[in-house]
Order: structure tokens, then sequence, then C-alpha cells
């Protein structure tokens, strides 16, 4: 079980790795876009009407390609609190439903988001202000994000269920301090 839970460690790492790494470039993209648009704006005076549609879709993407990574590292919200003062088998516990919530969750986002962008793709909806393009492109975002939040949650369970530690240990308030 420890071998085929390195290499879905490794697998799954290279994937949402990559997701990261694309929001990284999202966020690049967006500072040198509203830095241009802000050159552009207050220098040469002549603004640039579509960079605050684009600067948008770009953080729909950031958000749901960095999140399974942000999850797999411990650093999503949590009551960390309740769960620094329970034992070990309560904190796996508390690992345990926190996993199952997440993949359920993951779940609405897989089933829900495909769905919406499929019946705008039927449509043929398109987002609204200066950058017209398909709205399905950016709701594919939705199943994308939930297909890793979902593995990523699996790959906690397995970790728990194979008596693995958690990828990653919650920062405490104490230890920053």
């Amino acid at each position: 079980m420890r071998g085929a839970l390195a290499v879905l460690e490794r697998a799954l790492g290279r994937v949402v790795g990559a997701a990261m790494a694309l929001a990284a470039a999202g966020v690049l993209a967006s500072l040198a876009l509203i830095a241009w648009a802000v050159v552009m704006r207050y220098v040469l005076g002549r603004p640039p009407v579509w960079t605050d549609d684009v600067v948008g879709f770009l953080l729909v993407g950031i958000v749901l390609l960095a999140a399974a990574q942000s999850l797999r590292r411990g650093e999503h919200i949590g009551v960390d609190i309740l769960v620094g003062k329970l034992g070990p088998r309560g904190a796996a516990w508390a690992q345990a439903w926190s996993s199952l919530s997440v993949a359920a969750v993951s779940l609405i986002l897989i089933v829900n988001g495909w769905q919406t962008a499929m019946f705008s793709r039927k449509l043929g909806v398109l987002t609204e202000g200066r950058v017209e393009i398909p709205v399905f492109w950016l709701q594919l975002l939705l199943p994308l994000g939930g297909l890793m939040m979902l593995l990523v949650s699996l790959e906690a369970l397995a970790r728990l269920a194979a008596g693995a530690p958690p990828l990653a240990k919650p920062v405490h308030r104490e230890e920053i301090e």
C-alpha cells in the first residue's frame, strides 16, 4: 500500500504542481496587465478598456487552479484551535471528516460545473463586458478545480488509511510568533 501511495503522491504532486505553475503565471500576467493599464491610462492617456475583464478571467483561473495545491500543503482555512486539542485518534477523525467534506464539495463542483458549462456552451452564452468569449471556457475551470481537489482529498484519505502522516501539518499561531 505504501508503494502505491508513493506513486499517487508523485503523480498528484506533478498535476497540482503544474496547475499551481499556471496559477502563478496567471498572477504574473495579471500584474503585468494591471501595470500596463496604469501606464497607458496615466502616462499616455489612452486607457485600455479590456484589461479589467481579462484580469477578472485570470483571477477565476488562479483561484481554481491553486486551490488543490493549497489544500495539499495544509494552507486552507481550518479550525486549528480545536484540532490542536485533540489526541492523535481525534485528529485522524477530524482529518477524515475534513477530507470527506472536501470530497463532497468537489463532487458538487465537478458535476454542477460540468453541467453548467455544457448548458452555457449549448446556448452560446458569451461573457459580458468589452471582451466577449464563450462563458463555458471559464466555467470548465469549476470541474477541473473540483477534480484536483477531489484527488487531493482522496490522497489524504488514502494516507490516513495507510497510517501515513499527512503531507503537511497545519501551522499553528504559536509556531509563527
